[in-house]
């Protein structure tokens, strides 16, 4: 019997997702908090909010507004919400999940746990490890609306998941490696988001690129020691999961992070970027959890301490960011 498979999103994420899964499967599950977007996308094949190029054979999918309907209907599940809306959305599940295999294609914390969202599903949900796994970059959902060769990372403790996953994701403009360090790849996942924001807020502040330069070598050190200190293994950080999540966050134009931070950078209150922005940008939330990581390991992170500075404190972005050079070598 052929394995199903759904997706947990309406977002950008989600929406890229289905398009690589469908390209493999019969039927993809799809729930879609927005009745508005479910409706429009029955009726004219794309989603309305998020990568509306694409499109989509709707008799191949199972669409539903209620995420109890695709929990029960999926083998595999996917949740790619933001994580800030993660508590949420769980909120309204009443069917059981504990033997599902789920993967996570959210990069970022759990607010109300502090936790990644691999551990918070274990703990809440008594969802083995090795049922869980992690889907990373380096990859932009708008490269893969545009079909450009693009790369994931899916991590899992269990290496046959893994492959089950990589084999439906895969396309000839997706290629797929597989790895067992689901914790690490999945902080990375939430830090890559942070460093993408110092690198925003530095672009606003008039930095250029061979501070940039600088600014992402020691990201990926400092990303190194956070790791080292939350899930000690053996891993190559230069690896595309690690280094090149953090690259293509850091300088690409679809990077939302980014963009918040050169927002910051060019003297928007934290409020006011948010507001502005169609998408939430998961690095706001995981600089406070990240900071409280940190707070508890004794990890050395001055970027994500400038970040949390001028994020959470109010600091000025000039002032905190001259100081944070200082640092750096």
């Amino acid at each position: 019997m052929a394995l199903k498979f759904g997706v947990i999103g309406g977002g950008s994420w989600a929406t890229a997702i289905v398009k690589m899964l469908s390209e493999n499967l019969d039927e993809v599950g799809w729930y879609m908090r927005s009745v508005y977007a479910m409706e429009h996308l029955k009726k004219e094949q794309h989603n309305p909010n998020y990568l509306s190029a694409v499109e989509f054979d709707t008799t191949r999918l199972k669409l539903s507004n209620d995420i109890n309907d695709i929990i029960d209907y999926a083998d595999y599940l996917i949740f790619a919400i933001p994580s800030a809306f993660v508590g949420k959305e769980l909120e309204k599940v009443s069917s059981n999940f504990k033997n599902k295999i789920v993967f996570s294609a959210i990069k970022g914390i759990v607010p109300e746990t502090g936790k990644i969202v691999g551990v918070h599903f274990h703990d809440a949900y008594d969802i083995p490890y090795e049922n869980i796994g992690v889907i990373t970059g380096p990859c932009h959902a708008e490269e893969v609306a545009l079909e450009r060769l693009s790369y994931l990372t899916i991590a899992c403790a269990d290496e046959e998941h893994a492959k089950v996953m990589a084999k439906h994701l895969g396309s000839d403009y997706i290629n797929t490696t597989i790895t067992d360090d689901t914790i690490g790849t999945e902080y990375a996942a939430m830090l890559k988001n942070i460093y993408a924001i110092a690198a925003g807020i530095a672009h606003g502040l008039g930095y250029g690129d061979n501070f940039q330069s600088v600014l992402m070598s020691n990201a990926i050190r400092e990303m190194k020691k956070f790791i080292k200190k939350v899930h000690k293994m053996k891993r190559n950080i230069n690896d595309s999961a690690y280094l090149g999540d953090l690259l293509v966050t850091g300088y690409s134009v679809f990077s939302r992070n980014r963009m918040f931070g050169n927002m910051i950078g060019k003297g928007y209150t934290v409020k006011s970027a948010q507001m502005e922005m169609s998408m939430v940008a998961e690095g706001y939330y995981a600089a406070e959890s990240a900071y409280k990581i940190k707070e508890k390991t004794g990890a050395k992170t001055p970027i994500i301490d400038a970040v949390y500075e001028v994020l959470y404190k109010g600091k000025d972005p000039k002032k905190t960011f001259k100081k944070l050079t200082e640092k750096l070598d």
